[in-house]
């Protein structure tokens, strides 16, 4: 009757035990990857925050200020709207030159305090930036066909400034161009005299 009898189960050592514990406890590779997966979405949360902070103002603004920007100050500048549009396109390479390059110059960890000077300094650049693009965002006519209604068409809004002045996206590209291009050439005349200057 040997034969019936049912084979004992071998009992796990105590060692086997704790190993099999400390397998089912995270790791610390683990742990620092959940951290850095929570990192992640609060700088993607902080992220959606400050554009929506910017993305609110600037629609809030085109809705204040473009038929008036449009409406009045463009056709009264010298050019009319064409002469208006050449001038913001000539303004935003400078603008974003006045803002890259002293933003560009921060090093909070090293020297703070001259961070916080080039910051400052930085100011001017986006302030201009800032009117460039509510410039542009005040011509950009509604997505659906359906929503260009009278509204639209009144003085000053969208439609009315690609009625009058149809080629205004053209003028002021062609102007922001030319004046990067001009401030590449600048800026690669005073790199290479500063280098000869070093050199010799």
């Amino acid at each position: 009757m040997g034969g019936s009898a049912r084979p004992k189960r071998r009992r796990a050592t105590k060692g086997a035990l704790g190993h099999e514990h400390v397998r089912r406890r995270p790791s610390a590779g683990q742990q620092a990857r959940e951290k850095a997966s929570w990192k992640d979405a609060g700088g993607g949360c902080l992220i959606l925050l400050a554009a929506l902070a910017v993305i609110v103002p600037f629609a809030m603004a085109a809705e204040a200020w473009g038929p008036d920007l449009w409406g009045a100050a463009a056709p009264a500048s010298p050019g009319g709207g064409y002469g208006f549009a050449a001038v913001v396109g000539a303004v935003l390479p400078l603008g974003l030159g006045a803002l890259i390059g002293p933003l560009s110059r921060m090093k909070w960890k090293e020297r703070p305090l001259s961070s916080l000077g080039w910051a400052v300094a930085s100011l001017p650049g986006l302030a201009a930036c800032s009117f460039c693009a509510l410039v542009v965002f005040t011509t950009t006519r509604p997505r659906y066909r359906r929503d260009w209604d009278s509204g639209c068409y009144s003085r000053g809004n969208p439609c009315w400034v690609h009625v009058e002045y149809p080629w205004v996206w053209a003028v002021g590209l062609l102007s922001t161009v030319l004046v990067a291009v001009g401030l590449i050439v600048v800026l690669g005349k005073r790199s290479d005299s500063s280098e000869d200057g070093a050199t010799g």
